[in-house]
């Protein structure tokens, strides 16, 4: 297991924000040439196989990018505007510490706003907005941004590293959802040590964060065209205060993998995946989609033809924030329940609802 975190910490730390994924997709791409066959694709998919051109074939999927930001103006005092990449609760960005991704390597810079003592009162009971937030790098004009390298466009990430916590648990701003891209790469790990006749590629897909139309999920499922589809994602743990379980279900940290159902997941693909939890002694948990998943899965299932597509997720606290946090242990379970149902592919399963 201390590889696997290792290179867990490795991929959680490189940036890699949606549209912007390489530096986290070659660290991926790194360890998954060391058993298995890669390439990569124009939209930003890095793909690893093995028996690529076997069927059936499994596609396991888990997006590589996370939320970020981007200069969207830079004004002549050199400090910074930006836009979020994904979602953002602009309050989590209030004063933190940024890497602006520049032509010349990383700049570090901070992320401000008016001080407090010179707020209204009125102002300080308001939520904060991007629009009134900067990066100040430190430069003190639009050319010394350029001579640091830095330009509209240019993507940031926070500047927070993985961390160990008590337990089993760690946090960082990248769980969503290099978390998904780890695990589908240690299941194809353990499917590269069967002695299998299927077929199965993990793809550490691009631009889910902001993939509106599908995002590179719906390419690399159109490429490979395969019999079935796992999609590694996280989803709200539950096991803190304020959380209403009634809508979003009881998931903790440590108690394994979620199984979605809903419209965009297969029912004969959830059957099996929970069977096979039972069978290996895998905890799990259940979450109801009544509508999207709001994950890679809406794009995959409907790719081509169709392909019967399942949703396992891993409960994960403090959803974008620079704190996320997970169970290492709900990791590997995950990584094994995908493995363990690449091997059940191979008894002829036919998922046609019909």
């Amino acid at each position: 297991m201390s590889r696997g975190i290792s290179f867990l910490e490795r991929l959680l730390d490189a940036p890699g924000p949606s549209g912007f994924e390489f530096r986290a997709a070659r660290v991926w791409m790194s360890e998954a040439e060391s058993f298995a066959e890669c390439w990569s694709d124009v939209v930003g998919n890095s793909y690893a196989a093995v028996r690529p051109e076997a069927r059936p074939l499994i596609l396991l999927a888990g997006h590589i990018d996370e939320i970020g930001l981007q200069v969207t103006h830079a004004d002549k005092s050199g400090l910074l505007y930006f836009g979020g990449i994904g979602g953002w609760d602009p309050q989590v960005l209030v004063g933190q510490r940024v890497r602006v991704l520049g032509a010349h390597g990383d700049v570090p810079g901070v992320v401000g706003r008016k001080a407090i003592h010179l707020m209204e009162p009125k102002e300080r009971d308001r939520a904060a907005k991007v629009k009134k937030l900067w990066i100040d790098v430190g430069a003190g004009s639009r050319e010394e941004l350029g001579e640091l390298g830095v330009r509209v466009g240019d993507p940031a990430v926070l500047d927070a590293g993985m961390v160990r916590l008590a337990g089993d648990r760690v946090a960082s701003r990248a769980i969503d959802n290099r978390a998904g891209a780890f695990i589908v790469l240690e299941a194809l790990r353990l499917v590269a040590a069967q002695e299998g006749r299927a077929g199965a590629v993990a793809v550490a897909t691009a631009q889910e964060e902001i993939g509106y139309a599908g995002g590179g999920a719906r390419a690399s499922a159109f490429g490979l065209s395969p019999d079935v589809a796992l999609v590694v994602d996280v989803t709200h743990a539950t096991d803190v205060p304020e959380v209403d379980k009634s809508e979003v279900g009881d998931h903790s940290l440590g108690g394994g993998p979620v199984l979605t159902r809903g419209s965009a997941t297969h029912p004969g693909v959830f059957e099996v995946l929970a069977e096979t939890a039972e069978a290996r002694g895998i905890p799990y948990s259940i979450q109801a989609a009544p509508r999207r998943t709001g994950t890679d899965a809406d794009a995959i299932h409907l790719a081509r033809g169709g392909v019967p597509t399942g949703l396992v997720s891993v409960p994960n606290r403090y959803m974008h924030s620079p704190s996320e946090m997970v169970a290492v242990p709900d990791l590997f379970h995950t990584a094994e329940l995908l493995a363990a149902f690449s091997e059940r592919l191979e008894e002829g399963l036919d998922f046609n609802r019909n």
